[in-house]
């Protein structure tokens, strides 16, 4: 059994885990970060792709005088103009409508969406406004024509799997040991009785030991199975409640404006968002078993298509392109029962008696303050502090991060002689800029000519990018590539299917082993 020494092992790669990763690495720390599937794998690569405060948050800390709420919703705001501001090229500013029936109703929006504008202080993004019948109109032009008014509001959309992925390989860059595909099967214990060694096992059966001197937890849904390798007899602590996501081959956001739906027959929200030039619907909130929350039902999804039919009856029959689900980490109160509706979307670091750090609970906005979090406990642990954090850009940004915004248009000419001349070309270098940033027209000319052309329009990948996920980015199988280094399997499962021969032939030409290429996608893993 191979025998490894590091300051902290992190067990997880989805956001909270790299972003436990990426942090602890400009604080100088020797880092390996273990995850059982593929980076992002889980609930991570499946959220409604909003950096977000969370309108919802906000008024129910108002309606329950809730200041957990409300220091939630003020924390996701600040932390949505961080990712805006350090991942321009993954995150940009989102304008989403919330629809009314009366001047009452638009007018008690219209204030609370004030406050929310307030709460983000000089992180915010732009200002709300009313909307006219006719702005809605042409904004949204199948939406039922009895909605007459609105108020626009602002919040950050993004690429929540590409955003995890160079999370994890930034860090991989700057010295982190990155690991997929690697399971933790056990904690090992010292004389103290303190948690000293993670020992793992890859899909060969080929057993790693992972000694540290702080192991993190930072495995979502999953945190119970980790905490009770560490001290069998703890309480459970996670609840899973399933987020249900469709996604339409209609665009019913043509002008680039998302809509909030305020209210279900259930009493939660909806989304119907601009995704890739279709439309995203979603979530639904539904308690479910961890081994159940990838699998959305015939009943969510019907519930999703109804909404649609209401808000859009002249739409007909929505044609559904992709559907997928996932669990959301939910952190149950010590010793306490509640719905999972109920439960604030608050994080907790935890460190039981044998050592073992877990960060629980919390969102994909707020994963860099659960980070930061996290390390305050390893510092505890280590008994003197951690060095201040080094300057690390996420890859594909220029070490002043406010700068790429600039560079990347200073890039789109030279991208674009690099890119054949096609119908395409403008959709496919906005393409590799979204998902490389600074990095695109470098990677572009390191591909010969035949890896550039376009293979879809739905989203214009190109074999390059599915090489450079084999070999840069580790991809393991067709799931991998098609639906989370590039996002064509989560828009168009179809599309994605047509795709498969190649990128299992791909796979196979890099030598990636049998167990990592299933025979056909699968979004559930």
């Amino acid at each position: 059994m191979a025998d490894q020494r590091f300051d902290l092992v992190v067990i997880g790669g989805g956001a909270s885990g790299c972003s436990v990763a990426y942090e602890a690495v400009r604080r100088g720390l020797r880092v390996a970060l273990l995850e059982g599937h593929d980076l992002g794998s889980g609930t991570s690569c499946r959220s409604t792709k909003l950096l977000h405060g969370g309108v919802r948050y906000l008024e129910l800390a108002f309606k329950t005088a809730d200041l957990a709420q409300l220091r939630l919703v003020r924390e996701a705001l600040l932390e949505r103009g961080h990712w805006l501001d350090q991942a321009p090229f993954l995150a940009q500013r989102l304008e989403l409508a919330l629809p009314s029936d009366c001047r009452l109703g638009q007018a008690y929006y219209r204030i609370g969406l004030g406050l929310y504008d307030a709460l983000s202080g000089r992180a915010g993004i732009g200002s709300s406004r009313l909307l006219s019948s006719k702005q809605l109109k042409q904004a949204l032009p199948l939406l039922r024509p009895d909605v007459r008014r609105g108020v626009a509001y602002s919040d950050g959309q993004f690429d929540d799997a590409r955003l995890n992925v160079l999370l994890a390989l930034t860090a991989e860059r700057a010295g982190a040991v990155l690991r997929t595909r690697t399971k933790v099967r056990e904690l090992e214990r010292n004389s103290q009785g303190q948690v000293c060694a993670a020992i793992s096992e890859n899909h060969k059966g080929e057993q790693e030991r992972w000694e540290a001197r702080a192991i993190v937890n930072a495995t979502g849904i999953h945190a119970d199975a980790i905490r009770r390798m560490a001290a069998p007899n703890c309480s459970m602590r996670m609840l899973t409640s399933r987020g249900v996501h469709l996604v339409l081959r209609d665009n019913l956001c043509p002008e680039g404006l998302g809509l909030l739906l305020p209210s279900t027959d259930d009493g939660r929200v909806l989304f119907m968002l601009p995704f890739f030039g279709r439309t995203l619907v979603g979530t639904t909130d539904t308690p479910c078993t961890q081994a159940s929350a990838a699998a959305p039902s015939e009943d969510e999804q019907n519930y999703l298509l109804d909404y649609v039919k209401r808000w859009f009856p002249d739409l007909g029959q929505p044609d559904v392109g992709s559907c997928w689900a996932g669990g959301r980490p939910l952190l149950k109160p010590a010793g306490a029962e509640v719905n999972s509706s109920r439960v604030v979307r608050e994080h907790e670091v935890e460190r039981l008696n044998s050592g073992l750090i877990s960060v629980m609970g919390g969102k994909w906005t707020t994963c860099r303050p659960m980070a930061i979090d996290t390390l305050k406990a390893v510092e505890e642990q280590f008994g003197s502090p951690l060095p201040d954090p080094a300057a690390l850009p996420l890859i594909g940004t220029d070490q002043d991060p406010k700068r790429t915004p600039t560079l990347l248009q200073e890039q789109v000419s030279a991208l674009e002689r690099l890119l054949p001349e096609t119908s395409l070309r403008d959709q496919q270098r906005a393409h590799l800029q979204a998902s490389f940033g600074l990095e695109a027209a470098a990677l572009v000319a390191s591909w010969n000519e035949s890896d550039r052309e376009p293979l879809s329009d739905v989203i214009p990948v190109c074999r390059g990018e599915f090489r450079h996920a084999i070999s840069a980015e580790h991809a393991c199988t067709a799931t991998d590539v098609l639906a989370r280094r590039c996002r064509l399997a989560m828009v168009d499962q179809d599309e994605a299917e047509r795709l498969l021969p190649q990128v299992q032939a791909l796979l196979e030409e890099a030598g990636v082993d049998a167990p990592y290429t299933p025979p056909e996608l699968n979004l559930s893993c």
